[in-house]
């Protein structure tokens, strides 16, 4: 075989303008056309980044869910990201999938974010080493990746159309630098350019930064691929750089491009340059018959389950423990509560959904891991105060006919959500025979009473409950634009039906199916939505008090939902959903040893976390999450996490923005974001980032520094096993307003047994003490005088040094 660079020339010369054009199009929403000619194979893409969906929306094509990126990055640990690459990796080959479209390395910069539990921190150099790890792992497996979203798409409002006007210097020192970091240390195979527009060029025509700096600076040399829908112009986007434009069949390049060069609008080579990319992808992941594929040797197999566990509580960040609530005493007898401990919440909603096989709760793990009998569950409050899809009690298939009713095919349909993107239709059916889907079975209630059903999508609906039509008629779009509501918009509530625990009834909901000629790409979207009975809220209140009060510990589990944090939306603010503050607030005074597991994919406020004895955050924790609380809450494993990024409420976050005005969103606050933003404006947030608590105690003894070397020594001052998280800042001893008061810039675990010492050293990056230069336009190295503080978070600096430069 050739090697990758020669099979991708001699497959080159094989193809004629026509072909080429061909092959940098989606031929569907998922994949690249085959061209048998050259032996090439289908190119497939899938998200996300916690599982591999494949190219199916389905339920019944299980995936592994890994908990959210947030809780990844909480590890901070860069091997543990490697090794769920890995494991994506084992996942895509299993489903046929050769690029992760992943992962997401956009920074927090307002809490306000709707996407940021996709993403992994404030701060851009832990985002780079996590995503380093993480991008190596998936390559490692011989899969590809797409770092993304290439760049300052980092809030959801008007994504699709905002200008972001980035200060130069804050572009390469926050948001390129995570990019960067990836380039340089894992060689990502392909980068995934964004919908909005920074500084007055939309991201798939960003000549300056794709060709410039992603590939003329940096030295990037893998394909660039749109965001769904983003490639606007056949010419700009060419120019620009985008290789690829996704989804098909119809984008901007294809015949549109070969017209283009045929027309003396382009010239052949800059499409030659554009197919190199895709061939030199599908060499490395073995989908370019001519060419050995990049990796040979695959990883040793890994068992999902066990990883999604490990990396939750490893994730898991104990903010708060007051007198030693945690780990549980043995012989506790606990009062749980919450819906969410019952129904969790373990992944964000948007593209980043997969389905798996099994979801652990948090109930479900406590009542694994307690003596029979010390635990007793109640509600106590719902998050969610709307419909949702959801599939507790509901038995249901897709069944799909003609416009003369025949029958052409069925599919199943377990969660009550069709999303059939493309080409991904059941067995024996095409659009055009396509003119309704029926979503019909069984629904078993849990609770008697009023149940509300309702309808997420747009156009014409039959809903039928227990034999009665509730709803015939055409549910029109919102006002709001988005192209994708089917799958991020809120359901419509449209029957009432008064049912009775344990008894099925028949539900049905037909959709017509008549999606406009000019759409870009074919979706059939919709789902069926409900509600359980709404109890009174205060009565459900005081039944978790009275429990908690009866019990040795409460345990309060509170959640967002996916109306809240979601691909698609910004958050309104940072309050816990319907009335689970006040649970708390209830709870805690019924039983002062309250513990609350915050179950959210980014910060919240916590209004009551001073009248609490325990807070523990899991982030979206994934399949395994409810058996890794277990693990967590009775002490088998530690929690593990640190903060990612700064907790703390909306009224105090110094940078909130994300609603453009007038098409544009001013990036005002330049470099000063996150823990920076909050040190500059002299607040004290909630939690400070790196913060988290173990089951032990550290006491740091000592730091040398050699060169840009840091060795430090420290000891484990408590009475158990423990991993700490070392974390060195950077601070410039003379005050530079223009500058941050400290940074991050190393970090790395420390592990020891009771009593005993570790000795770690970190290796601090010359950048750490650079600059971007907007006059000169480069990297300008600082000299001076440096404090190295060291410590377990940025506000609790247990050591320092000083070193020039």
């Amino acid at each position: 075989m050739a090697g990758i660079e020669g099979a991708v020339e001699e497959a080159l010369g094989k193809l004629d303008l026509d072909a080429k054009t061909r092959l940098l199009a989606g031929q569907d929403t998922w994949s690249l056309p085959a061209l048998p000619e050259i032996g090439l194979r289908s190119l497939v893409m899938s998200d996300g980044p916690i599982g591999v969906r494949g190219v199916r929306w389905s339920a019944d094509d299980p995936s592994v869910a890994l908990p959210s990126p947030t809780a990844l990055a909480a590890t901070w640990d860069p091997e543990l990201a490697r090794r769920a690459g890995v494991l994506l990796a084992q996942e895509a080959r299993r489903k046929g999938v050769h690029v992760l479209l992943a992962p997401t390395v956009n920074l927090h910069r307002s809490p306000l974010g709707g996407r940021h539990f996709e993403a992994y921190s404030e701060d851009p150099y832990l985002t780079g080493r996590i995503g380093t790890g993480y991008v190596t792992g998936v390559q490692q497996g011989g899969v590809g990746t797409t770092v993304k979203h290439f760049v300052a798409n980092d809030a959801e409002t008007d994504r699709f159309t905002v200008n972001n006007l980035v200060g130069e210097r804050a572009l390469r020192e926050l948001y390129l630098a995570p990019f960067e970091a990836i380039v340089e240390n894992a060689h990502p195979w392909g980068i995934m350019t964004a919908y909005n527009t920074v500084n007055g060029t939309t991201m798939t025509e960003h000549h300056h930064l794709v060709n410039e700096v992603l590939r003329g600076e940096w030295g990037f040399d893998g394909f660039n691929v749109s965001d769904w829908t983003a490639a606007r112009d056949t010419v700009g986007a060419l120019k620009g750089g985008l290789d690829v434009a996704m989804p098909g069949p119809r984008t901007v390049y294809g015949p549109a491009l070969a017209q283009a060069v045929r027309d003396g609008l382009l010239d052949e080579s800059e499409v030659d340059t554009a197919v190199r990319n895709v061939l030199r992808l599908a060499a490395r992941v073995g989908a370019l018959e001519s060419a050995e594929p990049a990796v040979t040797g695959l990883p040793a197999p890994v068992d999902g389950e066990a990883l999604a566990r490990e990396i939750a509580h490893r994730s898991f960040v104990l903010v708060r423990n007051e007198h030693g609530a945690l780990p549980l005493a043995p012989d506790t007898t606990v009062a749980l509560s919450g819906a969410a401990a019952r129904d969790a919440r373990v992944l964000g909603g948007g593209s980043a959904t997969v389905f798996p096989a099994r979801t652990v709760s948090p109930l479900d793990g406590l009542t694994t891991a307690l003596p029979e009998g010390a635990l007793t569950y109640t509600v106590g409050a719902d998050p969610s105060t709307e419909l949702a899809v959801d599939d507790q009690g509901f038995t249901l298939r897709a069944v799909c006919r003609d416009a003369d009713g025949r029958t052409i095919g069925i599919a199943a349909a377990p969660n009550g959500q069709i999303q059939w993107m493309g080409t991904d239709l059941p067995e024996g059916v095409t659009h055009q025979a396509l003119h309704s889907v029926e979503l019909t079975g069984t629904f078993i209630p849990r609770e008697s009473g009023p149940h509300s059903f309702g309808i997420k999508g747009t156009g014409a609906f039959r809903l039928t409950v227990a034999g009665t039509t509730y709803y015939d008629d055409v549910q029109l779009p919102a006002d709001d634009g988005d192209p994708f509501e089917a799958f991020f918009g809120a359901p419509v509530p449209r029957a009432q039906a008064e049912l009775t625990a344990g008894e099925p009834v028949e539900v049905s909901l037909t959709h017509v199916f008549d999606l406009p000629a000019d759409l870009p790409f074919k979706v059939v979207a919709f789902a069926l939505a409900h509600q359980e009975p709404r109890r009174d809220p205060d009565e459900l209140i005081a039944e978790a008090a009275e429990a908690a009060r009866a019990a040795d510990t409460a345990i309060v589990v509170v959640a967002t939902t996916d109306r809240v944090e979601s691909e698609g939306f910004d958050r309104k603010d940072l309050r816990l959903p319907g009335r689970q503050d006040d649970l708390v607030r209830a709870v805690a005074a019924a039983n002062p040893n309250t513990v609350v597991v915050v179950n959210s994919g980014s910060p919240v406020e916590l209004p009551w976390r001073e009248d609490v004895a325990a807070v523990l955050l899991t982030w979206f924790p994934g399949q395994e999450g409810g058996a890794a609380l277990a693990d967590v809450l009775t002490g088998a494993h530690e929690p593990g996490g640190r903060l990612p990024t700064t907790w703390g409420s909306l009224t105090d976050a110094p940078v909130t923005g994300v609603v453009p005005a007038d098409g544009e969103l001013p990036y005002t606050e330049g470099v000063f974001i996150g823990y920076r933003a909050w040190e500059k404006e002299g607040r004290t947030p909630s939690y400070p980032f790196g913060h988290g608590l173990g089951y032990t105690g550290w006491t740091y003894e000592s730091v040398d520094i050699t060169g840009l070397t840091v060795t430090v020594r420290l000891r484990n001052s408590g009475e158990r096993p423990g991993r700490e998280v070392v974390q060195v800042y950077l601070a410039p001893t003379g005050h530079d307003p223009d500058r941050p008061a400290r940074w991050l810039a190393g970090f790395t675990t420390a592990e020891a047994g009771p009593g005993a010492s570790a000795e770690v050293t970190v290796e601090l990056p010359r950048r750490a003490f650079e600059i971007w230069d907007e006059a000169a336009h480069r990297w300008l190295f600082v000299k001076g005088s440096y404090e190295i503080q060291v410590g377990s978070s940025i506000a609790d600096r247990r050591i320092t040094a000083t070193v020039n430069v």
